[in-house]
């Protein structure tokens, strides 16, 4: 029923990953895959994050590979952070065009942009079991719009993994993704998003992506997880991007 052809989600010794771009590319190879992004995390990604000064010897890697390679397209992508109340991610206005592929999603590991979003977007995430129900709510309602803001600010391709590290709102997310053309990933690793958050999410006509969120190369393109979530929504295949009939 599904025929993923690309996965725009791993990652590499460049930041959390454990291979190297091309061990990254000869995997994607293996199981047959026309594409891949090599999306490592983030500059705000603290301890992990891709160095600024790595991304001019990572697009030279990529170039090179995409000339040994004629059966395969590799993407320079990056993980970006949402780290800001304000929707602010990660990556300077001048880094945008550097990559062909913007993902974004929340990571507690990442730097916030100032005091304010240290406390009231990381501190209170970190503590989110212990609000009481109605801080909860609250609580995701500032996670959702935070993360609105970000797709109306930047030029973001994919959310990764929604839901999996802070709660949102999935259909006001939905909304928005299918009206900024944004995909959501169905995150073959976290199991995120959920079957009950892609019935809502298509609901809203948003598109979807399946990636392996890999971080070693044995997992590049091991969407089985991802797609069970699939079946489990009924999504049609036409909705998902890396899908061979879309």
């Amino acid at each position: 029923m599904y025929d993923i052809t690309a996965d725009y989600h791993t990652h590499t010794i460049y930041s959390h990953g454990k291979g190297t771009i091309e061990e990254n590319v000869q995997a994607a190879r293996t199981r047959g895959l026309k594409k891949i992004a090599i999306s490592d995390h983030g500059f705000g990604h603290i301890g992990y994050g891709i160095k600024k000064g790595d991304v001019q010897k990572m697009r030279e890697e990529i170039q090179r590979l995409n000339e040994k390679y004629d059966d395969i397209e590799i993407l320079l992508g990056i993980e970006s952070n949402l780290v800001g109340l304000d929707g602010n991610i990660d990556i300077p206005e001048e880094y945008f065009d550097k990559f062909d592929i913007i993902l974004m999603g929340f990571h507690k590991g990442a730097m916030p942009a100032s005091c304010k979003d240290a406390l009231s977007l990381f501190g209170r995430n970190m503590m989110a079991k212990l609000l009481s129900e109605k801080q909860r709510e609250e609580l995701r309602y500032i996670n959702t719009f935070s993360m609105i803001k970000a797709m109306d600010r930047y030029p973001i391709d994919i959310i990764t993994h929604p839901g999996a590290k802070i709660d949102i709102d999935s259909r006001l997310l939905a909304e928005k993704a299918a009206q900024t053309g944004i995909a959501l990933e169905i995150n073959a690793s976290h199991g995120f998003m959920t079957a009950d958050y892609v019935k809502i999410a298509l609901e809203q006509g948003a598109t979807f992506v399946i990636n392996s969120d890999a971080h070693t190369p044995d997992r590049v393109g091991v969407f089985d997880l991802g797609i069970q979530i699939a079946r489990e929504a009924a999504l049609p295949p036409e909705a998902i991007i890396n899908s061979r009939l879309f």
